[in-house]
């Protein structure tokens, strides 16, 4: 074989096509019949296994393929576009070459090609470690703490003695016969940080988390939500300790008496008997459900030795807002910021709220650079203008709950919700 002696500016102008269009497959093999009739095979061989690559069934790849490798000789027939099926059979007989090398295996032009250029074309394989089976659900190791959350004291002396005391002293635990198991429901408006805490606890105690959707267990097909339900479970109970996050549990664990899908209520019972760990042992599991509306979670999913705890994280206070805006605004270039003033004029924002105020001062700040053409510190007056624009998000959660404490069944578990909208004087 051998090279051109000089540059031929067709194959440069293919060569350049073909790289911007790669998966262009006819213009690849185009170019690949150029190269034979420029003597530069081996260039021919990679560009014919890439559109095998894509797709081994090409007739007219496998032709170039077989022709550049020397088992046929390369005729003007190889090198034209393929025909048609209808006249390849007409002009071929079965017992043609034509017709043996379109039956042919594609696995053979690459073993052909492995043999007589080792090294040029890599192999088709499947690696061992990605084709083997990997989880449907996602096992993470948070590094965040308690310590990264901002504010909620109360939050976070209730989780101490639910989860974190008996686990940091064994040997207590085991005197005051404290089971490892146990769950809470954390529930108050969107936004204010439940998933985050639910992290934050897994991070507290060293243990793994697994993130639990309400699309990772609904099924269209009747049974597969309960096994979707129970797997879970299971490799929560294999990743022990562990932290379970069951989030909008209310869609998952609606009511029964108002659901008249018969599967969402076998759902249901499917993650009562998961919670009850009655056939599996749920030592080291640590359950953690969150919602925006509790009273619309079945009864039964609260009863002890279920979701039992009921925990209200309400929106950041002053402290909070304060770690809030500072996290937020760290990696913006700031000028002149009252961190407090932001804070106070914050109150009753949740804390998505308060990233869409630090977003929309620096759109501002990003905004009037544009206009003056040159850059610029987002000031304290962008987050004004920024506060007085965006209303708190959780003022309808607020009236609906209020609706609920005012004319539904109090059996004392939103006394605490009671007790906040008293504080705000919407009660």
């Amino acid at each position: 074989m051998t090279e051109p002696t000089s540059p031929d500016p067709v194959l440069a102008s293919l060569l350049a096509a073909v790289e911007r269009v790669p998966d262009d497959l006819p213009l690849r093999l185009h170019l690949a019949r150029k190269l034979i009739g420029a003597g530069r095979e081996l260039e021919a061989v990679v560009h014919c296994a890439v559109a095998l690559q894509h797709n081994p069934e090409d007739a007219a790849a496998r032709a170039l393929m077989v022709a550049v490798l020397g088992e046929h000789a390369p005729s003007t027939a190889s090198l034209e576009p393929a025909v048609p099926a209808r006249a390849e059979a007409r002009d071929h007989p079965a017992d043609s070459p034509a017709s043996e090398d379109a039956a042919r295996d594609p696995a053979e032009f690459w073993r052909q090609a492995e043999g007589q250029f080792d090294g040029l074309v890599p192999p088709m394989f499947v690696d061992e470690a990605a084709s083997s089976e990997v989880a449907a659900w996602d096992v993470e190791r948070p590094s965040i703490t308690l310590a990264d959350v901002g504010g909620l004291e109360h939050v976070k002396a209730r989780l101490e003695a639910a989860f974190l005391a008996p686990l940091r002293n064994p040997e207590l635990q085991k005197l005051y016969g404290k089971s490892l198991r146990g769950g809470l429901l954390l529930y108050g408006p969107p936004g204010c940080g439940k998933t985050f805490l639910a992290r934050a606890v897994a991070g507290e105690l060293g243990a793994k988390f697994i993130p639990v959707g309400i699309a990772d267990i609904l099924d269209m097909y009747v049974g597969n939500s309960e096994g979707n339900l129970h797997e879970i479970f299971q490799l929560a109970r294999q990743s022990a300790p562990c932290v379970l996050f069951l989030d909008e549990l209310d869609a998952l664990g609606q009511k029964r008496s108002l659901t008249r899908n018969s599967a969402l209520r076998t759902t249901v019972n499917q993650l009562l008997t998961e919670l009850d760990g009655a056939v599996d042992s749920n030592d080291g599991v640590f359950v953690l459900g969150a919602t925006n509306q509790p009273w619309d979670i079945d009864p039964a999913l609260r009863r002890p030795g279920r979701l039992d705890r009921t925990l209200l994280v309400l929106p950041p206070d002053d402290e909070a807002r304060k770690a809030i805006f500072a996290n937020n605004l760290k990696s913006r270039p700031i000028g002149g910021v009252d961190l407090a003033r932001c804070a106070a004029a914050a109150d009753g924002f949740s804390g998505a709220d308060i990233a869409h105020v630090c977003e929309s001062a620096a759109e501002l700040a990003l905004l009037d650079s544009v206009r003056t053409g040159h850059a610029r510190l987002i000031t304290q007056t962008d987050l004004d203008t920024a506060l007085s624009q965006i209303t708190p998000s959780i003022t309808p959660w607020l009236q609906s709950a209020r609706t609920v404490v005012q004319y539904g069944t109090d059996d004392g578990t939103f006394k605490d919700l009671r007790n906040y909208l008293k504080k705000r004087r919407l009660v």
